[in-house]
């Protein structure tokens, strides 16, 4: 067993887990019972905590050795930051990037010269968000698709 699965083993047990609190809160006292002598024992067989004669110290370092050793996540670039698939995880701070995204999910939805009413459009956004009406707002306040004044239908707007 990793470290990692080895601490996380041994936290998910509730009395490790209050032991280990009260050592890292500075609050620890003589285990009460033999379940929370044991709970302790494995603490510090696991190097979480640390006895030093009568004091116990919770040091980061097997915490920080057990993160170490855990695979690390790609880091995404471009408009995969902010994808899931093809869904919108969330939506960009940067404003140019926040265009950009936009123009994506625009190319998706509709073709050049195309003209959808609104349930057809909120069906094709779908594939990429749960909030359609935000989403089909934010690509009209960006110029990205022109709506009627009716409100009825939309289009794509010309790119350039």
């Amino acid at each position: 067993m990793t470290d990692a699965r080895r601490i996380l083993a041994l936290l998910a047990n509730p009395r490790a887990r209050e032991a280990y609190a009260r050592v890292v809160l500075g609050q620890s006292r003589p285990p009460a019972n033999s379940a929370e002598r044991r709970a302790l024992e494995r603490l510090i067989e696991s190097g979480l905590v640390t006895e030093n004669g009568t004091t116990l110290a919770a040091p980061v370092e097997p915490l920080e050795g057990a993160l170490g050793a855990l695979p690390r996540r790609e880091k995404r670039e471009g408009l995969e930051r902010f994808l899931e698939g093809e869904r919108i995880a969330q939506y960009p701070a940067n404003p140019g990037a926040r265009v950009e995204l936009l123009e994506w999910v625009a190319r998706r939805a509709m073709d050049p010269g195309e003209v959808l009413d609104e349930r057809s459009l909120g069906e094709r956004l779908a594939r990429h968000t749960d909030d359609v009406a935000v989403l089909r707002r934010y690509l009209v306040d960006a110029g990205l698709l022109l709506r009627t004044r009716s409100g009825s239908s939309y289009s794509r707007a010309p790119e350039g």
